[in-house]
């Protein structure tokens, strides 16, 4: 990300942004406006100009954003031209869906190494991830400098496998367990609750039924 704070809101928004510029640049696309980023990826065109204006001057008046050099500022902002290597934890029903996804839409991302309790997975290759034994994964972790992690253990385990993640020096992990660890400050934690999205879905649909819009872009 970019050295300046920006809120999360705008942090959530910018991968947004950088993937409809890609799909712009592929088509030959050499400028767009707010209005036209506003109808595309359904945030509101004033949105759009503060959220880019934390970066400073990235457009003109009256000429709008040029697509390729937008497109290249966000990708050093969001660290696309580098591939981060992320472990998995957990090789279930979801971490066996994480690993065949494998993050295939974009070239920054990839999950390079697989931890499970599991012996009959464990040393074993998925979907062309290796699978290491639990006891390894300190070691491993440190070895290929893995600084990010996939959290889909059982509940029981979440906290305790956390503990051992921050042990190993891990500094940002993606937890898809539903209760919420334990870390130091200087661990982030992003909380990917699907049962929970899915229920709020459901309520907003039961609630306001036809008036309600696409939020996923702006929260």
């Amino acid at each position: 990300m970019a050295e300046a704070k920006i809120p999360k809101a705008t942090a959530k928004r910018l991968p947004i942004y950088y993937r409809y510029l890609n799909i712009l640049f592929n088509a030959g696309k050499q400028r767009v406006s707010s209005t036209e980023l506003s109808e595309a990826v359904q945030v509101d065109s004033a949105t759009i100009r503060r959220d880019f204006s934390y970066f400073g001057a990235l457009g003109k008046r009256g000429y709008g954003y040029d697509v390729e050099n937008l497109l290249n500022f966000f990708k050093k902002t969001l660290n696309q031209d580098h591939l981060t290597n992320v472990a998995l934890i957990g090789v279930g029903n979801l971490g066996h869906a994480l690993l065949n996804y494998n993050f295939r839409q974009t070239n920054s991302v990839r999950i390079s190494a697989a931890f499970d309790i599991n012996e009959a997975i464990a040393n074993t290759i998925q979907s062309g991830v290796p699978v290491y034994p639990m006891a390894e994964m300190k070691e491993q972790l440190q070895i290929q400098q893995v600084d990010v992690a996939i959290l889909t253990v059982p509940i029981e385990d979440a906290q305790i496998v956390a503990d051992e993640l921050v042990d190993a020096g891990v500094k940002g992990i993606m937890n898809f367990t539903p209760i919420r660890v334990s870390v130091p400050a200087t661990v982030r934690v992003q909380n990917v609750d699907l049962a929970n999205e899915l229920q709020t879905l459901i309520y907003f649909l039961d609630h306001y039924g036809s008036e309600t819009t696409n939020n996923s872009a702006t929260e």
